[in-house]
């Protein structure tokens, strides 16, 4: 590749991790540009209210939260460009990036990549609808799981992430449906106890989602009985996701180490990764916690690891 543009911090990415490293490489003077992704804001921009973050005690919906982060970052001079990355070249000291299908190529002295990773959707017309009305659609039971107290909900999927959440889901709420396609669930022994020992978790079997009922928010859904072919409607108000995510880190992967699933693998208690001035930060490397402020922690270690890296270079 042949540069057009030479960059001292390219941050790839425009959630909490993308924003809180531009925040930390801009006061450290390292002129970071941010290339915002196809989602710009990430995740939370699919979010209504989030009361678990720190600092808004009143709550505040996700939009304003990652414009609230933008504007921080603005403030202390980031350079914030829309665009995607579609191709990468990592094989040297210099890092070479695409953007847009080659319109554009920089290369970077310190690379941060928190482009995230995107939730699976059932694919339903309602179940979509109604995720972005806020209407009782969500990824994320710990995030959301508090607005559903003492009310009935259900939950997809058979795996870990679905079994937690179920019973995370269970100490709020009146009932919690989960609905698991076959007749075992992928869940490791452990926590497919925890499930079946929760008095108020009912499994429904072999079943599928048909539909969800409700015009502006979540109030039933129609679940099917692969085994029987009996379709059966409950009433709930919250309608919750847990199938996994998908990392967005496919196109670093010639380059980048990833685990099986694509999560891209960093030196533990660091950012960094296997290339030498390359740094992750957010969900692209976490498929554990997925929370906007382990996210944001994370980017400020991104960039502390980027000024030492750069430091240690001579690059000023």
């Amino acid at each position: 590749m042949e540069a057009n543009e030479h960059i001292k911090c390219l941050i790839i990415g425009s959630g909490p991790a993308g924003y809180t490293a531009a925040i930390y490489a801009a006061r450290a003077d390292m002129k970071p540009v941010i290339y915002q992704g196809q989602q710009p804001g990430g995740q939370l921009m699919d979010t209504t209210e989030v009361d678990n973050f720190p600092g808004y005690p009143s709550g505040v919906r996700g939009p304003e939260l990652m414009a609230d982060m933008e504007n921080q970052a603005k403030r202390f001079g980031t350079d914030i460009r829309n665009g995607w990355v579609t191709k990468v070249d990592f094989s040297g000291s210099k890092h070479f990036v695409e953007i847009d299908n080659g319109k554009h190529i920089v290369s970077a002295d310190s690379v941060i990549i928190a482009t995230g990773a995107s939730a699976k959707w059932l694919g339903l017309d309602n179940e979509i609808r109604l995720r972005n009305l806020g209407g009782g659609v969500s990824a994320c039971a710990v995030c959301d799981g508090f607005f559903y107290r003492n009310q009935d909900v259900a939950i997809v999927g058979a795996g870990d992430t679905a079994a937690e959440e179920a019973t995370y889901l269970a100490k709020l709420c009146r009932k919690v449906y989960m609905i698991v396609r076959s007749d075992k669930m992928r869940a490791s022994r452990a926590m497919q106890n925890r499930v079946l020992e929760t008095p108020n978790i009912e499994i429904l079997w072999n079943s599928t989602t048909e539909d969800i009922l409700g015009k502006d928010g979540v109030e039933g859904a129609i679940f099917k009985n692969s085994a029987t072919g009996e379709s059966r409607t409950v009433d709930i108000t919250g309608f919750f996701v847990a199938i996994g995510h998908n990392p967005n880190t496919g196109v670093f992967k010639e380059f980048i180490n990833t685990d099986e699933t694509g999560y891209i693998l960093n030196t533990p208690g660091s950012s960094k990764t296997n290339v030498e001035g390359v740094f992750v930060a957010g969900d692209a490397a976490d498929k554990n916690y997925r929370q906007a402020v382990t996210a944001a922690g994370t980017g400020c270690m991104a960039a502390l690891d980027a000024e030492r890296y750069l430091a240690s270079k001579g690059i000023h």
